[in-house]
């Protein structure tokens, strides 16, 4: 049966494609975008404290991930509340740390065996705070939201999306010879044309991407902001999934897809240099204040999140909290944090790690940093 947007696709061709899917161009895009990993990954092992990219980029990537679901929540909210999850007043910024949540989850799940359906139900559990299984009901018609005509209409039947599930991660793990960023792309069409759960497909989806990289020892951590990426152009992707769908154009979709991997790990590795200029200025300014020297510790709590806390300090570097608080009244006045009072506590931003996450800028250009966030 051909396929129609108003009725269940219950005939989405399993995988892999019966098209060639490694054409010329996409092998070399391919080469291109892993390139782009290999430095990307290379350059997180260098840092002595990889955390820094642990705690910050997943935030990051988990803010542009919800903002494709309109769960909108700022960058502020996020990091002030990162280490205070239960603090949040806010149901978005709430809704998006527990996409970091699942991401990580994920994570600590695929390190101990495969990824399977059980990975993305505990994926999409994590992030919709509720237990998630596959769907029983018929999928929801996905329409055009300007003109509200129906795009695609996901299968139907419980049998029929776990069909589709058990050889989605067949491919997966199938010996195919295929690059495995050409698998993750091919594998992130396919687990949003079966939008196994009532909610959180689009997200779930993305956080099987990132999993799939780190499965495939593409990358060591999950730091990569591919989200943002899609923002940027979205038009652009729901057109090629549904040209995939609609036409069997598997190779625009695919050398999207490395185009997006190619340019975000290029955008992470200069946040990650400018992080380390960054981290060799405060280094100073902790040196000045801590005796003995350098305070590793010190610098750590810096950089793992840019809001800190007084009781963040007392509880890493194991001092007093007169002693913290000195500490961190001193690193004001040199410059390096800007205070802010909250409530009963105060905050200690580094404005200038902040600004380096949030706008992908390095630090080169002093004159456009901000002296206060």
């Amino acid at each position: 049966m051909a396929w129609s947007p108003t009725e269940p696709y219950n005939q989405l061709p399993l995988l892999p494609p019966s098209v060639d899917v490694e054409t010329r161009a996409v092998l070399k895009a391919a080469v291109e975008a892993r390139a782009a990993l290999a430095a990307l990954d290379q350059a997180s092992q260098r840092m002595p404290n990889p955390t820094v990219l642990i705690n910050t980029i997943p935030l990051l990537e988990a803010q542009a991930s919800s903002e494709i679901e309109n769960i909108v929540t700022t960058t502020d909210q996020l990091f002030r509340y990162a280490q205070e999850e239960d603090e949040a007043s806010d149901p978005a910024t709430k809704e998006t740390l527990r996409y970091r949540t699942a991401l990580f989850a994920g994570w600590r799940a695929i390190q101990s065996r495969p990824l399977t359906v059980t990975t993305a139900v505990q994926v999409c559990t994590t992030i919709k705070q509720r237990q998630m299984d596959v769907r029983k009901l018929p999928g929801t018609l996905i329409a055009n939201p300007a003109t509200r005509e129906a795009i695609y209409t996901p299968p139907t039947g419980e049998h029929t999306i776990r069909d589709k599930l058990s050889n989605w991660v067949e491919f997966v793990h199938a010996p195919l010879g295929l690059d495995p960023l050409v698998v993750m792309a091919i594998a992130h069409y396919q687990f949003e044309a079966i939008h196994p759960f009532e909610d959180g497909n689009g997200r779930t989806g993305r956080v099987m991407n990132m999993l799939l990289l780190v499965e495939a020892e593409i990358l060591k951590l999950p730091i990569l902001f591919l989200s943002r990426y899609i923002i940027e152009n979205r038009d652009a992707y729901y057109a090629l999934l549904l040209a995939v769908t609609a036409e069997q154009k598997w190779e625009e979709w695919v050398l999207f897809m490395l185009e997006g991997l190619r340019q975000t790990a290029q955008s992470t590795l200069r946040k990650i240099d400018a992080v380390t200029a960054l981290q060799g200025d405060a280094a100073e300014a902790v040196r000045a204040i801590t005796p003995g020297g350098a305070n590793a510790d010190l610098l750590s709590v810096l950089f793992e999140q840019p809001y800190v806390r007084i009781k963040n300090v007392v509880e890493r570097c194991r001092v007093s909290r007169p002693t913290a608080t000195n500490w961190l009244n001193a690193l004001v006045d040199a410059g390096v944090l800007q205070d802010q009072r909250v409530g009963r506590d105060r905050l200690f931003i580094n404005t200038r790690f902040l600004w380096v996450l949030t706008r992908d800028e390095g630090v080169a250009a002093r004159e456009s940093e901000p002296t206060l966030f």
